[in-house]
């Protein structure tokens, strides 16, 4: 048996025509949701990308205990189990974080691994001189700075598109399954970073979003700032219609693994998963991006899609409410008929794929320090911080690192060596004060909607029955994940 895994980056499942999209060029995901399972209840888990891999690896929620950061010695690892059980595990990838600090235990985990530079202000290309200035609008305006300055560096390396890092990501897969197609007992992971901002693709792409994209003279608008809209509908719609472009680039590429799979046979013993870690907001709610925001359905619920040989289910949806990063590590060892590590939370899709079987009442999800939010598949409940100060607020962690850096020695003076938590493995660590990260979520409070009645959360619901009925399942799954007490404390919950 064998198991691919396609991972796309910030892919709003708005944009997909299997999820009513009708004007995205995307015909290969069309013909995937045609040979596959599409999921109508996907949901994240702990946001943004490093977060959403620990969960892939360990099976349990990282958001609750710290921020972004590496894997912890005491963390199960899916493809480290699957390897030490003898299935190869190969990770090939474009996205940059995985070798920055705040990632850099994550690739070592597999049995072998491949990674290719330039995406999003990658430190790749060495320049002293500035890059050509463009006629620009938003972030990509702004080369003064890293990492608008070197992606403007790195760009003038990708004339082409098999220039470009997914397009080496994704071949160096395809060279993978052409070259172990007749092997058994093996696990793919292709990654890219793309459609993640900023939203650069070759004209080709761009050319089918002509109109949408407008007069190549004015300012190019491709890489949209964090927080609310101030551009123009035209400038809007011209980045609306970049990211579409991409889309269709990651739509090319994902047509490339599916003919390969038809070319090799593969479908007869190797399962397909192809899901993405978040959404990105595209002007929807009049915001961009991710993060400063409540972790509205554009980002939170997801795209999905499962072929499992085991019971060969194709053009079908599922209802069940699911959650890939949690799900997916438990689905690749019961695929592989190994045990799952006592910790872990998610759940094997086996079943799911094959008849609709529930797994879970409701999901957990949201970043540390910001919302906690849950959803039964129809509500959805954003619960904010209960105080300005956003506190009390800690870091749990034996490698104390940042995306890109260590903690500062500021941080680390007031640390404390305190007692792990369960999955921690009789371990102690270091809790180290993080109160007052993203503040800008306050403003929000706590927020309840009915998707069935407001699938576009335009008008947030009263309903007190309701909402203690959603707060009775966030405080469960807290209590299921060995939730820190301040966390109960930080979002004023009474247990």
């Amino acid at each position: 048996m064998k198991a691919i895994m396609v991972m796309f980056d910030s892919l709003n499942r708005h944009m997909l025509p299997p999820y009513g999209c009708d004007w995205v060029h995307a015909p290969n995901f069309q013909r995937l949701a045609e040979r596959s399972v599409t999921f109508d209840n996907s949901y994240v888990c702990s946001m943004p990308c490093m977060p959403a891999r620990r969960d892939l690896h360990t099976g349990r929620p990282n958001f609750l205990h710290r921020a972004w950061g590496p894997l912890e010695p005491f963390d199960a690892s899916v493809p480290r189990m699957l390897a030490e059980g003898g299935v190869s595990s190969h990770l090939v990838s474009d996205h940059q974080h995985y070798w920055e600090a705040g990632g850099a235990t994550y690739h070592t985990q597999y049995s072998t691994w491949q990674f290719f530079r330039g995406q999003e202000g990658d430190v790749w290309m060495g320049q002293v001189a500035d890059p050509p200035r463009p006629n620009a609008h938003g972030r990509n305006a702004d080369n003064a700075r890293w990492p608008h300055r070197q992606d403007l560096i790195n760009r003038q390396f990708m004339q082409r598109a098999e220039d470009q890092p997914q397009c080496k990501t994704f071949a160096a897969g395809i060279d993978f399954m052409r070259r172990n197609s007749q092997e058994d007992s093996w696990f793919l992971q292709i990654e890219t970073f793309d459609p993640h901002e900023p939203f650069f693709t070759q004209r080709s792409y761009q050319d089918l979003y002509r109109d949408q994209i407008g007069n190549r003279s004015g300012p190019l608008f491709d890489w949209p700032s964090y927080g609310t809209v101030s551009e123009s509908d035209e400038l809007v719609q011209q980045c609306r219609a970049h990211y579409a472009a991409l889309v269709s680039m990651c739509d090319a590429s994902l047509g490339n693994v599916l003919d390969e799979m038809d070319r090799l046979d593969l479908w007869d013993d190797t399962m397909l998963m192809v899901w993405t870690d978040h959404g990105f907001l595209l002007g929807e709610h009049d915001l961009w991006a991710k993060v400063h925001m409540p972790w509205y359905q554009e980002t939170a619920h997801t795209p999905f899609f499962v072929w499992d040989p085991r019971s060969r289910v194709e053009s079908e949806r599922r209802r069940s409410l699911v959650q890939p990063s949690l799900d997916l590590g438990p689905t690749l060892l019961e695929f592989f008929g190994m045990e799952r590590d006592e910790y872990m939370l998610g759940y094997g899709l086996g079943d799911v794929v094959a008849d609709d079987h529930p797994v879970r009442d409701a999901a957990l999800f949201g970043h540390h320090g910001g919302q906690v939010n849950v959803t039964d598949g129809r509500y959805v409940y954003m619960r904010g911080p209960a105080t300005e100060e956003n506190a009390p607020l800690y870091n749990y962690t034996l490698m104390p690192t940042h995306m890109r850096s260590a903690f500062s020695a500021s941080e680390l003076q007031g640390a404390e060596f305190v007692p792990g938590f369960s999955h921690m493995r009789g371990c102690n660590v270091l809790r180290t004060e993080a109160g007052g990260r993203w503040p800008s979520q306050r403003q929000y409070g706590h927020l309840l909607y009915d998707l069935e009645c407001d699938p576009n959360q335009q008008a947030p619901l009263s309903d007190t029955a309701v909402e203690d009925r959603m707060i009775n399942h966030m405080v469960n799954l807290m209590r299921a994940c060995d939730a820190p007490e301040e966390q109960y404390v930080r979002l004023g919950l009474n247990i």
